[in-house]
């Protein structure tokens, strides 16, 4: 994430409201995704945040209670966001309202648009990982927007193309399991673990999608 522009982009909007940051809130968040991502969540205090936030510790805790409740205003959004794309009607339209005529053709979209997001984000994707094995709270966020928002409509999607052929008809759980697994895999090595390597984007994403089509396709 390139400057305070973008970050606040992706922290301003929890539970589909938008949020008003004050300019001390702003360079407190900001503050605590640098060091959040740099050492953890653990090994980070609220005054190494202060500082790099040129605020006084007392500050962030006007703006909130505990680290914690700093974590999780840092995480809910981008979670939502990541998540969620289908919160943006433009999203919405583009891939679940219109049939999709290939099972290529939506997962191309979704892999393209969550790589797009990824790349302006990747410091908040780094703290999602880093910390949702350790946060209760972080997981049941989670699963709530995944459960209740996203998985509705990837099973909409999914039974359209299994009706017309183009998934094999396995059940929606196991399909959209394996979808996430490979999506997540080539993001988090491309962002997380080998960020510095000779990538070749469009041909990652590419083969990415062949690699789940050779499992799901129907033969």
């Amino acid at each position: 994430m390139n400057d305070l522009k973008d970050m606040m982009r992706a922290l301003e909007q929890e539970d589909g409201e938008e949020k008003n940051l004050t300019p001390k809130q702003a360079q407190i968040l900001k503050a605590a995704v640098e060091i959040f991502a740099e050492k953890g969540y653990a090994s980070s205090s609220t005054s190494e945040i202060a500082a790099r936030a040129n605020v006084a510790e007392g500050t962030i805790f006007r703006h909130y209670k505990t680290k914690k409740d700093l974590l999780i205003s840092i995480v809910t959004p981008f979670m939502a966001k990541f998540m969620v794309p289908f919160f943006a009607a433009r999203f919405t339209r583009r891939v679940f309202d219109e049939p999709p005529e290939e099972f290529r053709s939506l997962l191309s979209t979704i892999l393209k648009d969550r790589f797009a997001f990824a790349a302006e984000n990747a410091p908040l994707l780094r703290i999602v990982l880093q910390e949702m094995a350790f946060h209760p709270e972080l997981q049941q966020r989670f699963q709530d927007v995944f459960i209740k928002d996203v998985y509705p409509k990837f099973e909409a999607a999914l039974d359209r193309l299994k009706q017309g052929g183009q998934v094999v008809d396995k059940p929606n759980s196991t399909i959209i399991r394996m979808i996430m697994s490979a999506v997540m895999g080539f993001l988090i090595t491309r962002f997380i673990l080998s960020p510095d390597l000779d990538w070749d984007d469009e041909r990652e994403i590419e083969e990415t999608v062949a690699f789940i089509m050779y499992g799901l396709a129907e033969k």
